[in-house]
């Protein structure tokens, strides 16, 4: 993979894809289950595997902490946050870090259904984690660097 290439590009623009299909289509002002009910058959109209409320646990050492529920993951690659406040809380981006630095996941998007269509890509690599990296690629840049 080139250095300057995006991890899980092609899922990551499919989502962002997605997305815009039904921010044009809904527009805003609804609470977040519609919008995740719509980005859920979006997704799997574009033959993508959605898991909906995914539960993952936190552990300090040999200890579970508590259970994230992940709003959204896509094709077990791609971690998804949605939110449709008028404005963007500023936790939602420690949120998604939160999600990516407590599980293997790499790669989630901020999908924000306020007034106007904005989404975030951020990416935690495994290999900043502590955990054995799958592959020796550098961090890609982001839309989202870490979280304030």
């Amino acid at each position: 993979m080139d250095r300057d290439e995006l991890l899980h590009a092609d899922v990551s623009g499919s989502v962002i894809a997605a997305f815009y299909e039904v921010y044009n289509n809904l527009g805003y002002g609804f609470l977040e289950f519609p919008y995740a009910e719509a980005m859920e058959r979006e997704l799997r109209d574009r033959k993508h595997q959605v898991g909906r409320e995914v539960a993952v646990p936190l552990y300090y050492k040999v200890y579970r902490l508590c259970t994230y529920k992940l709003d959204m993951l896509v094709d077990d690659k791609v971690v998804i946050e949605i939110k449709s406040t008028a404005e963007l809380p500023k936790t939602a981006v420690r949120q998604l870090h939160n999600y990516l630095h407590a599980t293997d996941y790499e790669v989630g998007l901020l999908l924000h259904f306020g007034p106007e269509a904005k989404f975030y890509r951020q990416c935690v690599l495994n290999k900043t984690k502590g955990r054995i990296s799958v592959s020796d690629q550098r961090n890609p840049p982001d839309r989202l660097t870490a979280p304030q």
